[in-house]
């Protein structure tokens, strides 16, 4: 079933514009070596971010599964050493200590957010992290299913995977209550923090509900469900989320054109769909421009979780302005301070190519946000803060993310030619997991 288009807008989706598929497959080419550079490859562990202390995140090591089959898709690197890396990175987390100990790997099949990059124990007393358990899930998955040859490596991979996922124990994380908790540390228990409101929680809710060994009930789903906020702004009504992440971190693995929940079939609207309208609200905040920022306009958006150059509060051309550091940055609501991420930008490829192009062009040729990198695009940056000491520009965050990078590798695919989707529509669990969640539809 075909569902309704926004109202005087051009169709949903798309390609990427024929005149600049030679920019972006080089932009994807030079992200994607982050996960190679950035890596360990004894154990698999892939770094959060360039700092030279940087512990690993367990949510880069899954988007790094996933680029590893898009790199060899792509002929970015040999098949049989990306099929090496994610072997190593699934034997390294099956087989390390899981346990109530401070120091361990894991607990009830999650994993701690960050983890040494040689030894793999718990670092910075992270917490048990349940959605970037996830992440790192749903790259394992993705794996499994590129990886499909009858060779010793591959089927390893096959397997392991498998066994990671029937190993979380997802029922335990709700703890006696409705929704599940964001995480857990050994110190203290539980986290006081569930999710309430649209996140990228979604990719959670999904393998929580597909496990078929420690499942969620159903009703699960639809408690989380009913703290949705629906919004009408500039004239689109949709589902509401500030940062541009939320909407677009689930569907780098899962295709949810024209597939609906029940929330969904309310509105008569999809996920894909939806994103597609917080895109555009975003680049109409970005014109509108209403705290006036110089640098907003039609070709420079993109407001999500990022780095940034406060915390500061600064007089600037007669205005106080507040700037934070890491924080989600959201539009149309804020938290709003200037700082723009190109990687939002290219993530948004799927969902509303004719307007990122455009962006891209600005960001690479124009501002060049690129020059610099080895790792495509720059994180973050902020010409209203006044640091102009490495680029004109203004304040440019010092570090690339590999949170940021993920994304844009497995988007620019799917863009292309929908390579990750294609993936995951093969997986039973992603299956099973949208039917018990109430999707219909579409390639379900």
């Amino acid at each position: 079933m075909k569902l309704p288009r926004i109202p005087a807008e051009p169709s949903e989706g798309g390609k990427i514009p024929e005149g600049d598929l030679e920019m972006i497959d080089r932009l994807q080419r030079e992200t994607f070596q982050y996960f190679v550079g950035e890596a360990n490859p004894a154990n698999g562990l892939i770094r959060d971010a360039t700092r030279a202390d940087s512990p690993s995140s367990i949510a880069v090591v899954g988007l790094g599964m996933t680029a590893l089959a898009v790199g060899a898709e792509r002929g970015f690197l040999p098949r049989e050493e990306a099929a090496q890396r994610v072997a190593a990175a699934l034997s390294f987390f099956y087989a390390s200590p899981q346990g109530r100990e401070a120091d361990s790997t894991g607990y009830r099949g999650f994993y701690y957010h960050f983890l040494d990059m040689k030894t793999g124990r718990r670092t910075w007393e992270s917490e048990l992290s349940t959605m970037d358990t996830a992440l790192l899930v749903a790259g394992a998955l993705s794996a499994a299913q590129y990886f499909d040859r009858d060779d010793l490596t591959e089927a390893k991979i096959r397997k392991t995977a498998d066994a990671l996922y029937r190993r979380v124990d997802w029922n335990w994380a709700l703890n006696r209550r409705a929704t599940l908790s964001q995480g857990w540390r050994p110190e203290t228990g539980f986290l006081s923090y569930r999710y309430q409101g649209y996140s990228e929680a979604l990719l959670l809710y999904l393998l929580a509900l597909g496990s078929p060994t420690h499942p969620i009930p159903l009703e699960s789903y639809a408690a989380w469900a009913s703290t949705y906020s629906w919004k009408k702004v500039y004239g689109i009504e949709y589902l509401y989320a500030g940062p541009l992440f939320i909407h677009q971190l689930p569907q780098a693995w899962i295709d949810l054109r024209e597939v609906q929940d029940d929330f969904m079939r309310k509105y008569q609207l999809d996920y894909f769909q939806n994103t597609r309208r917080a895109t555009l609200i975003h680049q109409e905040y970005a014109v509108r421009n209403p705290k006036g920022f110089a640098h907003y306009s039609r070709a420079c958006w993109g407001i999500t979780a990022s780095d940034g150059p406060g915390p500061a509060t600064l007089m600037i051309d007669g205005v106080e302005r507040d700037f934070f550091g890491y924080c989600g940055r959201g539009a149309p609501f804020g938290p709003d301070d200037g700082t723009i991420s190109p990687w939002a930008v290219v993530t948004s490829l799927p969902f509303a190519p004719e307007r990122v192009s455009d962006t891209l062009r600005h960001f690479i040729h124009e501002i060049k946000l690129k020059d610099r990198q080895i790792y495509g695009l720059e994180a973050s940056f902020n010409p209203t803060f006044p640091d102009k000491t490495k680029h004109e520009e203004g304040w440019v965050s010092p570090w690339i993310l590999g949170l940021n990078e993920g994304p844009i590798v497995l988007m620019i695919e799917n863009a292309r030619n929908d390579f990750v989707w294609s993936l995951m529509r093969g997986c039973r669990y992603i299956a099973d997991g949208l039917r018990k969640a109430g999707f219909r539809g579409g390639w379900l």
